[in-house]
Parts: C-alpha cells; sequence; structure tokens
C-alpha cells in the first residue's frame, strides 16, 4: 500500500537527570531532505538517528527535533577550588596593597566570594553522554513508528482518494471511446459526400489521390490509440497504488502520460461531446496529479 509523504510524531521522556521533547514531521519533496536539529554534545546520537531516517523514509523533506533540558540537584553543583584559590589570592595581594597605604578595607564575605562568576559550577560538565545517547536511540523507535504509522493512514486514505478518481478516468474513457465509434460511422459518410463534392467540382483530378488524402484526414482524426493508452495507464496505475514501497516517482510520470493522451483526444475530437468528455478528463487528470504529489 502506498505512504504519504505528510507525517508527524511527538512524544517525551527522561533519563536521570535528563528530559526531553521529541516532534518528528515530513511534508512534501522531490526527494529525501533530513534536517535534524539535536543537542551537539549527544556524540553519535545524529548520525544514528539520520540513518534509522534513511532506512524508513524514500521521499520528503523531514524534520526532527529533541529539545533537551536537565534538573540540577544541589548535589550536583560544587566550589571551583581553583577559581577559589585565585580569588582569596588576589584578595590577599588587594588587601596587603590597601594597608600598606594605609586604607582599612571592610571585611570580606563567603557569600561575596560565592557570588563571583565562574566559582560554582555543576556536575553537569563532567557526564558521560553516552548512556543517555543510548537511551535516546532504543526509544526513537518508538516514536518512528508512530511516525511511519501516521504516513501509512495518510497512504490509504490516498489511495482511496486516487482510486475513485481512476474510476472516474476509466468512466471517461469508456465514453470516449463510444462516442469515437458513433462520430466514426459519422466521419465516414461526411467524406464520402466529400468526396463526391470534389470530384463534381474537380475537373481532372485524380479520384485515387482525392480517395487518398481523405483517408488521410480519417486516420489523423482517429482516436483509437489514444483510447487505448487510456486504457493501459488506467490499468499501470491500479497496480502501483496496490504495491508496497515508493512508487510516487512512477505515479508522476504516469499523470504526464493521462494528461498527453487527454490533450491529444480533444484536438482530434472535432465533435462537441468528445470534446466535452476530453477537457472532464483534463480536469480529473489534474486533479489526480495534485493528490499524487503527496505519495512517497
Amino acid at each position: 500500500m502506498i505512504k504519504s509523504m505528510t507525517g508527524f510524531a511527538s512524544g517525551k521522556g527522561a533519563f536521570g537527570p535528563h528530559s526531553w521533547n521529541w516532534e518528528l514531521r515530513s511534508v512534501n519533496g522531490k526527494g529525501l531532505d533530513l534536517r535534524l536539529r539535536l543537542p551537539d554534545w549527544l556524540t553519535g546520537l545524529e548520525a544514528a538517528l539520520r540513518g534509522e531516517l534513511s532506512k524508513q523514509v524514500s521521499r520528503g523533506n523531514v524534520t526532527l527535533s529533541l529539545r533537551l533540558s536537565r534538573e540540577e540537584a544541589a548535589s550536583d553543583i560544587q566550589l571551583n577550588t581553583s577559581a577559589m584559590e585565585a580569588a582569596l589570592d588576589a584578595l590577599a595581594q588587594a588587601e596587603a596593597l590597601a594597608g600598606a597605604r594605609g586604607i582599612q578595607l571592610a571585611p570580606s564575605k563567603a557569600s561575596d566570594l560565592l557570588a563571583l562568576k565562574g566559582m560554582m559550577e555543576t556536575g553537569s560538565d563532567a557526564d558521560d553522554p553516552a548512556p543517555l545517547v543510548e537511551h535516546l536511540k532504543s526509544e526513537f523507535g518508538g516514536l518512528l513508528s508512530a511516525f511511519l504509522e501516521m504516513r501509512s493512514a495518510e497512504g490509504a486514505a490516498l489511495a482511496g482518494i486516487l482510486g475513485g478518481q481512476l474510476d472516474q478516468i476509466a468512466k471517461l474513457t469508456d465514453q470516449a471511446a463510444k462516442l469515437a465509434e458513433r462520430r466514426r460511422e459519422e466521419m465516414e459518410q461526411s467524406l464520402r459526400d466529400n468526396l463526391a463534392r470534389v470530384l463534381d467540382n474537380a475537373q481532372g483530378a485524380d479520384p485515387e489521390r482525392v480517395a487518398q488524402e481523405l483517408a488521410l484526414i480519417a486516420v489523423k482524426a482517429d482516436i483509437t490509440e489514444e483510447i487505448d493508452r487510456l486504457v493501459a495507464h488506467v490499468t499501470a496505475a491500479r497496480t502501483l497504488l496496490k504495491q508496497d514501497g515508493p512508487v510516487g516517482r512512477k505515479l508522476d510520470f504516469l499523470m504526464q502520460e493521462f494528461n498527453r493522451e487527454a490533450n491529444t483526444l480533444c484536438s482530434k475530437s472535432q465533435n462537441a461531446e468528445l470534446t466535452a468528455v476530453g477537457l472532464e478528463l483534463k480536469a480529473v487528470i489534474d486533479q489526480m496529479r495534485e493528490q499524487v504529489q503527496n505519495v512517497e
């Protein structure tokens, strides 16, 4: 069954002090365009997720976003001893310089020193991201499954719409074939009348030559091949709709062929009813082509 290029899935999770929100979405595209927005420090995660997406998705503009946050615990906060030693050395030097000039500085408090930038640090920078990366990789499978399920559901709905449009095309093609057959009889009588009229008013004209020219006109107006190709295209499209895997490009090419035959039918019609059927064919084909743009 065909799949749509449109899909969406979201999820959330937690591991240790970390929590996150996933978003995976896709829209139509000529090829496969993967855009991953992940924290840079999660080493190896982007390559792994990009590989999984490439295996499961063939076409579409796909965007994966991961918003990650960390809850800092009191035990994670540590004193930066190097910064504190440097601050104390600077304070001692400042007090010595002030004393040499007879200046008495106010006593310093620990809270003043701790408020200095870089004095307190958290343990997050020292965390090993590998366990978190592995957990995210394993959780991504559920998100991807939900995403693919939506694309499949959208594809099933698309298949129903396209199947209905193919039914319309088949019905209109059958109408065109019947009108063409009726028109054939009218054209043959018209050609015989024209041939008699030409021969009556053309002194020395070669009857065989005139008959050949009129026969050539009849051949150029014949739409049997166009009808046959339209029937074949309907059969091919129905077959594609039943296939698994990406068939969007094939369907898009087939729509070009549908449109070409409908255009030729209209140009050859020479009949108001047949022209009307040809124009309706073109309208349905155009609607179908718009839907085909959504097929993976």
